[in-house]
């Protein structure tokens, strides 16, 4: 089972669209940064978290071929209006896809894209499923469940979801506060990938100062950073941080 971040990027991507680098370097590769989503690939499934703007040109860069479900974070244009393109995979696997959202995210898709949801004729078909959202959600894996545990975590005026993928994983791309009581869920894991936005403050977001506090409250093995602005340069921050953790970067894979 492999978790692939395919996007890393803030809400405007590195570069942006006016071609504005900040202080990355636009010779290094890893500095080309798309909007946040990301992938577990399983032997049997192909999850999708979140659907960025940039999610065609990720599926194509992955080589993705079919996705079987969506979960999503919460309802910000970064992560939902990639939509459109998942009426590809319904139109090569010939059924709808099944999508994970809360209450306020399923609410904001339904409203904003309710074509995706509903028939509107024999030529447009309804292309995804909205599911209702529980405490555990479940993947497969060589015939066998994998739990996924969504944690509810604050990010600015609304909620987003933090994913943890068999009890291994933790990805949570959007955060200014992870709840107390739900701290025992993040402690030991193999992988916490984790919001580091830039190095000043954040009223929604965790700068480098607050993720490297919850990294060494949490211990994981290894530590990724992910929603990097163009503040962050790949290299720069690389020479500042410990060997076990690293800034991500678009296509980043590590195996469960």
């Amino acid at each position: 089972m492999k978790f692939i971040i395919l996007g890393c990027g803030s809400s405007m991507g590195v570069p942006r669209p006016d071609g504005y680098f900040g202080n990355c370097d636009s010779k290094n590769k890893k500095n080309y940064r798309t909007r946040c989503s990301a992938l577990i690939k399983t032997d049997f499934e192909n999850i999708l978290i979140d659907t960025s703007p940039d999610l065609r040109f990720q599926m194509l860069n992955q080589k993705i071929k079919s996705i079987h479900k969506v979960f999503y974070s919460h309802m910000h244009a970064d992560q939902t209006h990639g939509i459109n393109d998942l009426r590809s995979f319904f139109l090569s696997n010939k059924k709808p896809i099944n999508v994970f959202a809360d209450r306020a995210t399923s609410k904001y898709l339904r409203k904003n894209f309710s074509y995706c949801f509903d028939k509107q004729s024999r030529e447009y078909p309804a292309t995804l499923m909205l599911n209702n959202f529980s405490k555990k959600l479940f993947i497969n894996n060589k015939n066998k469940n994998i739990l996924i545990k969504p944690i509810k975590v604050q990010h600015g005026n609304v909620h987003s979801i933090c994913y943890i993928v068999d009890k291994k994983l933790a990805y949570i791309s959007d955060v200014n506060k992870i709840y107390k009581k739900d701290y025992k869920y993040f402690k030991n894991l193999r992988y916490l990938i984790i919001d580091c936005l830039w190095y000043r403050n954040h009223p929604s977001h965790f700068n480098l100062e607050k993720s490297l506090e919850m990294i060494k409250k949490f211990k994981p093995k290894k530590a990724i950073l992910t929603n990097l602005h163009t503040d962050i340069d790949y290299e720069e921050i690389k020479r500042k941080l410990p060997k076990n953790i690293v800034p991500a970067y678009d296509g980043l894979s590590v195996t469960l």
